[in-house]
């Protein structure tokens, strides 16, 4: 059995200058354990616990929510990125070259990972108009963008 370490704490968001930027404030914090190991093949992983509720601007309704972020992640430690393609499936690369390794940055680059790329809050109207319903005619169908081909094929 191989020795594992183990950790857990708190960071808050408003240490996290890269996400920050993200983030329609930098108030809340992240709930991370994190555990060191080498698994029965011999390959050296962190693997990474994260909660954290991060709060964004509602891309639809322009209104800030707080979006829940959980990541579970197994990360295989590689000192080159050629030993990329030996790590075992459900491992994902995590590049140390010096052997040196910053938590607050790994659980900051998972939190960025784990952003929407449209930010959306839950409950937020599908659809949106800029007119109302009264404006738009019931009787008339909307035009085919083929009906000019019609036209075209009468002459």
């Amino acid at each position: 059995m191989q020795a594992r370490r183990t950790f857990d704490g708190v960071l808050p968001l408003a240490s996290m200058h890269r996400l920050r930027g993200s983030l329609v404030s930098d108030e809340g914090e992240a709930h991370y354990a994190v555990e060191f190991g080498k698994d029965g093949l011999g390959v050296s992983y962190l693997a990474l616990r994260v909660e954290a509720g991060l709060p964004l601007l509602c891309q639809r309704t322009l209104e800030p929510f707080v979006y829940r972020v959980s990541i579970d992640q197994r990360l295989g430690l590689i000192a080159d990125e050629s030993e990329e393609a030996s790590l075992p499936p459900g491992y994902e690369p995590l590049l140390v070259p010096e052997g040196e390794l910053v938590i607050a940055d790994v659980i900051e680059d998972e939190l960025i990972l784990a952003l929407p790329v449209v930010p959306l809050k839950p409950g937020a109207p599908l659809e949106w108009s800029d007119r109302s319903d009264d404006e738009v005619p019931s009787d008339t169908k909307p035009t085919s963008p083929f009906a000019v081909l019609g036209t075209l094929k009468k002459h």
